[in-house]
């Protein structure tokens, strides 16, 4: 290359940076107001669009980890999701859900009222808040959300259900039969809704109808010890000892481990005068369930036939030790203290168990204790 020629290259090149960088930052400065938006209204929606990626991608890590029965882990995710994006509602549901499922129920109650904030026609969220009212005991704002939940999704069987069984809770056998009743025709979880209205009609003292569900309850799903169980202490009530027994051996056969079903076989036994049967029952209950106090208190009143008052007395204390409130119990120490030739003893078991509501309790301390 000569001389000349590489000289007037270098004139071009320093010419053409002093022409074209002014240039550019000409550009820069004088963007117009509209302009200026525009670009910033790109770099906005880039954000935006970063912010749903990562709220995304905690949702789908909130969704695994629930699966893998992880809930807590699992609102910590969606509160991550709701955070990069606060309108992102799936977010919102499932970590209210997470929280019912821990029984984290006042936050699952704030979670579902910010969703029904941002959409008032969420109808499941009206059903999961019903679900968290009806957690800490708040049944009429649980039945309104019911109530909600069922008007926006009147096919929704889980809403009718639900529903049932907190009516149930309140006593409202009927409403509650209805509740059940829908919930059947619209296919929900029949055996379930069957079992349940079985055991409202039973507690209206409609025993033919109950049993009836109940056995149509286990046709639906014949591996429900519960509902066997069910079959048999309505049998009970019905002085059909022999079909109770029947009931209650198909329950065991499920479920070897259904501490209630011993239970509840020992005290038919006992009813029948079979005392070594019915002690192996009340024995095999507890060595299931140590705690089930009920168990010991039956036990208690076994040992009183059985004359042996000091093993009673050892029944009937462990039961009152892992429940206070045991009116059973109570009768029967009273009983046997009566035996031991300790009446005030007997008296303050009778008064207690008056004071929370037995009449043979108010009637044997009237009886025995009025001097």
């Amino acid at each position: 290359m000569d001389t000349n020629t590489f000289f007037s290259r270098a004139i071009f090149l320093v010419v053409a940076v002093l022409i074209f960088s002014p240039i550019y930052a000409q550009i820069e400065e004088d963007l117009t107001p509209e302009e200026r938006a525009y670009r910033d209204s790109i770099a906005a929606l880039n954000e935006e669009n970063e912010a749903i990626a990562k709220s995304q991608e905690a949702y789908n890590k909130g969704i695994v980890l629930f699966g893998q029965n992880k809930p807590a882990e699992a609102i910590k995710a969606f509160a991550s999701s709701i955070q990069f994006d606060p309108n992102f509602t799936a977010a919102y549901f499932n970590k209210g859900v997470a929280e019912n499922e821990i029984n984290r129920f006042e936050d699952a109650i704030k979670t579902f009222s910010q969703l029904i904030q941002k959409d008032p026609s969420y109808a499941k969220a009206y059903f999961q808040r019903a679900r968290a009212f009806q957690g800490i005991g708040k049944y009429s704002e649980a039945e309104e959300d019911y109530k909600k939940a069922i008007q926006l999704d009147p096919k929704n069987p889980k809403a009718h259900y639900n529903f049932g069984t907190l009516q149930f809770l309140q006593q409202n056998y009927d409403a509650a039969i209805q509740s059940f009743t829908k919930t059947i025709e619209l296919k929900g979880n029949e055996a379930f809704a069957l079992n349940d209205r079985g055991s409202c009609h039973r507690m209206k003292g409609d025993y033919a109808k109950a049993i009836a569900d109940y056995e149509a309850a286990t046709k639906k799903n014949p591996n429900l010890a519960f509902v066997l169980n069910n079959i048999g202490t309505t049998k009970r009530r019905m002085k059909d000892y022999d079909g109770a027994i029947a009931a209650f051996n198909r329950a065991i056969s499920i479920d070897d481990k259904f501490y209630l079903a011993y239970n509840n076989r020992g005290t038919v036994q006992l009813e029948k005068g079979r005392l070594d049967d019915a002690i192996k029952d009340f024995e095999k209950c507890i060595a299931i369930a140590p705690d089930y106090a009920p168990a010991y208190a039956n036990l208690a009143g076994l040992k009183f036939k059985q004359e042996d008052y000091k093993g009673g007395k050892k029944a009937a204390d462990k039961a009152l030790q892992l429940d206070k409130n045991n009116t059973s119990a109570l009768l029967n120490r009273g009983m046997i203290n009566e035996m031991l030739r300790d009446m005030q003893g007997a008296c303050a078991d009778w008064k207690r168990a008056g004071e929370l509501g037995s009449e043979i309790g108010q009637r044997f301390y009237a009886n025995n204790c009025g001097f």
